[in-house]
């Protein structure tokens, strides 16, 4: 056997076992996406999606339960999820609060007791108001933060220190603002944090931008601007950015998929198979576009690396801003 051949056998059976190692497993019974949230929000609405994609194109042909486990930040979820402990059967969605509840000390779950399948996109969030608020602008809101930090209540969905929470104290911060005085409400979903708002409860909402506008562009509420690095295209493009005001204010939300403790690399594999394909198809494309989300997607080596990145840089922020323990 010449060595050329031999190298083109031994590539063929490399490929061969690879092939064989992602299809080593794959659900036999029904599939629970946990969403530590109530209905209705950001993660809900993605999974949805997910799900919807995964079952429609016969990429997951076990039935997808959707099932939510709200309270504690992502706490009572994420529990929820170890209780399985190497069923990939049970899986999860999760979004920057995971990093910003561990940093601050609100809650135990870190990084570490996740298994990350794959970050899905990226998005950034939004301030907005009912359309008769006196706040008329994001330098209105900077100069009332100024004058009476405490006279603005904000609702937010997660904890405070996630990344809702961080993007208003880095606005805070930006106009003169005393941090520690900020008056935040703090709801189960970003549908309640939406819903606080439009009726009034509180003077403004801080959610991802995709979040917010179907209720702006339903007239039920006025965008401020976006903690996005630049302007944002299409439906966002007359929304300004806090740098345009003077706040280096830039805050993004991933959505990562992760696992139970215990996943075995051929669980890890037939999930990132799936996923990967999901964010192929046209209606998750659309999606994007319409949503104006980024759309970035990892795989789970790539994704453990940037949210260990991304809770060090948290990390930073939230001890400059006093939000550690």
């Amino acid at each position: 056997m010449s060595a050329t051949f031999r190298s083109l056998a031994a590539a063929l059976a490399m490929l061969v076992a690879g092939g064989a190692h992602s299809a080593d497993w794959k659900p036999d019974r029904k599939v629970e996406i946990v969403v530590p949230n109530a209905p209705g929000g950001g993660n809900d609405r993605i999974v949805r999606l997910v799900a919807k994609i995964a079952q429609e194109q016969r990429l997951v042909d076990a039935v997808v339960n959707i099932v939510h486990k709200p309270g504690a930040g992502v706490v009572m979820g994420m529990n929820y999820l170890n209780q399985h402990p190497g069923d990939a059967s049970y899986i999860g969605i999760v979004s920057a609060t995971l990093l910003g509840d561990y940093v601050s000390g609100r809650s135990p779950i870190g990084p570490a007791d996740v298994m990350p399948i794959a970050q899905l996109f990226t998005e950034y969030v939004a301030f907005a108001v009912k359309p008769d608020s006196a706040l008329k602008s994001g330098k209105d809101l900077m100069a009332r933060l100024k004058a009476d930090t405490g006279s603005v209540s904000t609702s937010i969905s997660g904890g405070i220190g996630n990344h809702n929470y961080i993007a208003l104290a880095l606005v805070a911060r930006a106009a003169g603002a005393d941090v520690k005085k900020l008056k935040v409400v703090v709801y189960n979903s970003g549908a309640d944090s939406n819903i606080a708002a439009m009726g009034g409860h509180v003077d403004m909402v801080i959610s991802p931008a995709a979040t917010v506008l179907p209720h702006v562009q339903g007239g039920k509420l006025r965008f401020l601007a976006i903690a996005a690095p630049k302007r944002l295209a299409g439906v966002f493009s007359d929304v300004p950015v806090w740098r345009e005001l003077g706040a280096n204010a830039v805050l993004s939300n991933w959505r990562t998929i992760v696992g139970p403790r215990g996943m075995t690399p051929p669980q890890i594999a037939y999930w990132e198979a799936v996923l990967a394909r999901v964010v192929e198809s046209d209606e998750w494309k659309q999606m994007l576009e319409k949503s104006q989300v980024t759309g970035e997607f990892l795989r789970s080596a790539d994704t453990r690396n940037q949210l260990k990145a991304d809770h060090e840089e948290l990390r930073t922020i939230m001890t400059e801003l006093g939000l550690t323990k």
